[in-house]
């Protein structure tokens, strides 16, 4: 995996823990063990960024952390990949989970009125929140699951791959 890549996009935690409003989780940007970046602290970063982004629940960011911080993967990469829902993206994300839930209840999904405003949600939330919820769970579980496995496979091919490339160019260096 591109680490160099990774490095040069990820804040230093110095900076963080100098930042006023991060100030009180200095004990947790300070952890050595949270910046590294390995295949399992990647992978493990990408399943719990995007199982939390994929939730219908305030605070994600620090849900994240915690998961993080539990798991033992990279911090940055797990706070930053819940940002997959930001202002743009939630609707769309969350209607596809109310979608996927309520097939997978079998009940018929509620179609949006041409004007959607705050009193019809307060209307509907009864029938929309049970679906919304299942549907966020399954699709982050499997969303989690998948980034993880797909990371490692990765992470391991470009490995391999430069393993490979190395072993050429030692063989081609070689004097006969």
């Amino acid at each position: 995996m591109p680490r160099r890549l990774l490095q040069r996009y990820m804040p230093h935690p110095d900076v963080l823990k100098r930042n006023r409003s991060l100030r009180f989780m200095s004990g947790l940007i300070g952890n050595a063990t949270l910046w590294v970046l390995t295949r399992r602290s990647v992978g493990n970063a990408f399943m719990v960024g995007l199982f939390c982004a994929l939730l219908p629940i305030p605070f994600q960011m620090v849900v994240a952390a915690m998961g993080a911080w539990l798991l033992r993967c990279n911090l940055p990469l797990s706070v930053g990949l819940v940002w997959l829902t930001n202002p743009l993206t939630i609707p769309i994300i969350f209607y596809a989970n109310y979608r996927l839930g309520a097939w997978l209840m079998n009940t018929p999904a509620r179609h949006v009125p041409e004007q959607i405003n705050i009193h019809w949600i307060a209307a509907k939330m009864a029938d929309i929140l049970p679906p919304l919820i299942l549907g966020s769970l399954v699709a982050a579980v499997t969303l989690g699951l998948a980034s993880n496995l797909i990371i490692r496979l990765i992470w391991r091919w470009h490995v391999a791959r430069s393993w490979k490339r190395r072993a050429r160019r030692r063989r081609h260096a070689e004097p006969n």
